[in-house]
């Protein structure tokens, strides 16, 4: 069978004047994801990242840390949504008092509506397009895998969480709860066989245990 392993990038620069850059943090976390790919040998034929900064930052570090000399092919549909875009305005992210909590509920209010009313959002466009999106590039990476090939592809929370709400036909509270609960540089591992793809494992972050556990972070 056929194995997609979706690596979340690393924790990213949360109320900076660049969010789109790792932290110190994400930096180190990207290093320890590498490791725990290259403990686990696994055997990579491909290696896919969305265009942002963060994601590719992750793949760079992840990469040599794991002994993967593959180049990384880069397909926008594995960009993360606008999440700027969806907070409403006047609630600029490094101006909130309440700091990432006030921001996760209200960019959960944000994401609700943006999914159940259907309008489009920033670059982000509509929520079908950009789950469809998601859904469609994770398809091409299996059919050019062809069988028994194993690919990484480094994305975002919510394009993870979009392709198991669909996998798993989640409701919108799914949907939410398991975007929100998605650790940096976590885990989701699909194969595909003769039934379809399916979800092997999601959001593993054991690599964050033990020595690691100061590195455990979700925004």
């Amino acid at each position: 069978m056929a194995a997609i392993y979706l690596l979340r990038h690393g924790q990213a620069s949360f109320g900076g004047a660049d969010y789109d850059v790792l932290s110190d943090v994400g930096r180190e976390q990207a290093v320890v994801l590498g490791a725990e790919l290259r403990r686990r040998r696994v055997d990579v034929h491909a290696v896919w990242s969305g265009t942002l900064r963060r994601q590719l930052a992750t793949a760079t570090a992840c990469l040599a840390e794991a002994g993967v000399d593959l180049p990384v092919r880069q397909d926008k549909r594995f960009d993360e949504y606008d999440h700027l875009g969806l907070v409403p305005s006047g609630q600029p992210l490094p101006d909130l008092a309440e700091g990432a909590r006030t921001f996760q509920r209200l960019l959960d209010d944000a994401l609700g509506a943006w999914i159940e009313q259907g309008h489009p959002v920033g670059t982000s466009g509509t929520w079908t397009a950009f789950s469809t999106g998601a859904r469609e590039a994770l398809g091409e990476v299996f059919a050019d895998l062809g069988k028994g090939g194993t690919a990484l592809v480094f994305t975002s929370a919510g394009v993870i969480g979009a392709i198991c709400a669909l996998l798993l036909d989640l409701p919108v509270s799914g949907y939410l709860a398991v975007n929100r609960t998605m650790a940096n540089a976590g885990i989701t591992k699909l194969v595909s066989g003769r039934s379809g793809v399916s979800l092997v494992s999601v959001n593993e972050h054991g690599h964050f245990e033990g020595d690691h556990r100061h590195l455990l972070t979700y925004r």
